[in-house]
């Protein structure tokens, strides 16, 4: 029988469409106040509506949406039980946001970094789970404190997004282990390769899969893909696995030698403060 989520409050971002949606309704149905966030005013409407709530509108591509988005999530939402960062795409060429960031790099990784940094205090006194949506395209990816932007390194959407994912992964353990002084834990998961419209607009091997017939043969439905989500936001025991990584339903996958390696994590909590200002 599914764990009762009666008066836990689920803020789900990228919940206009894809596992996020899927995670929305099941979470709803399980008792759970869902707050779902989108890009899409249209699309996250429509959730919004099924779920019989209001929307939160930003996208990623703005910090300054995201810091609008975190004063309404705090108006709204006396307590937050569980924050799931599952916004992020990725995209065919190097863009740069308003903000002077690598389009893929910023709405992964920074503008949730941002988000989490600004509902910090509700966050610690809720005691809340943060549930990272990582990839295990993460083992594409590579850190480079000097070069996070990607501004000399060649560009490529899979290395790039790889390395925001990585980055996502990085930061759900930095968070994990900061748990006893914050009260906050994290867990970070790949959903599988999931038939939303993730990365149809990609090119070389993503769209291979994404933008061709026979690859989207391979691809999980999304509410397959939103199971572990939903999985790990109905525990009974969030801190059982703080800190540890999920493919699809499997614990303790493995993961790249950067993503494990704590004195990396602490820099690049340090570098990403300060890129945004808020060291």
């Amino acid at each position: 029988m599914p764990e009762d989520l009666t008066g836990k409050t689920v803020v789900i971002t990228g919940a206009s469409a894809g596992i996020g949606a899927a995670a929305a309704r099941e979470l709803a149905a399980r008792g759970a106040t869902v707050v779902p966030v989108g890009r899409s005013a249209d699309k996250t409407r429509a959730v919004a509506g099924e779920l019989g709530v209001e929307p939160l509108i930003a996208d990623f591509a703005s910090l300054d949406q995201v810091r609008s988005l975190a004063d309404r999530l705090l108006r709204r939402c006396p307590v937050i039980d569980v924050l799931a960062h599952n916004a992020g795409g990725v995209v065919p060429r190097r863009e740069v946001t308003e903000d002077g960031f690598e389009l893929t790099l910023q709405s992964n990784y920074l503008a949730p970094f941002l988000l989490q940094a600004l509902l910090h205090e509700r966050l610690s006194a809720s005691r809340a789970q943060v549930i990272v949506t990582s990839s295990m395209g993460h083992r594409f990816g590579r850190i480079s404190l000097a070069d996070l932007n990607f501004a000399r390194r060649r560009f490529s959407s899979l290395r790039v997004y790889g390395s925001a994912k990585l980055a996502d992964l990085i930061f759900a353990r930095e968070l994990a282990r900061r748990t006893p002084e914050t009260g906050i834990s994290a867990v970070a998961f790949h959903p599988g390769t999931v038939g939303s419209s993730f990365g149809r607009d990609s090119r070389g091997p993503v769209s291979l899969v994404y933008g061709t017939s026979a690859g989207r043969t391979l691809l999980l439905g999304n509410e397959q893909g939103a199971a572990p989500l939903v999985h790990l936001a109905s525990l009974a025991d969030p801190l059982s696995v703080n800190g540890r990584y999920f493919h699809r339903m499997r614990a303790d996958a493995p993961t790249s030698k950067q993503s494990r390696d704590p004195a990396l994590a602490r820099d690049l909590w340090d570098t990403t403060e300060a890129m945004l200002g808020l060291s």
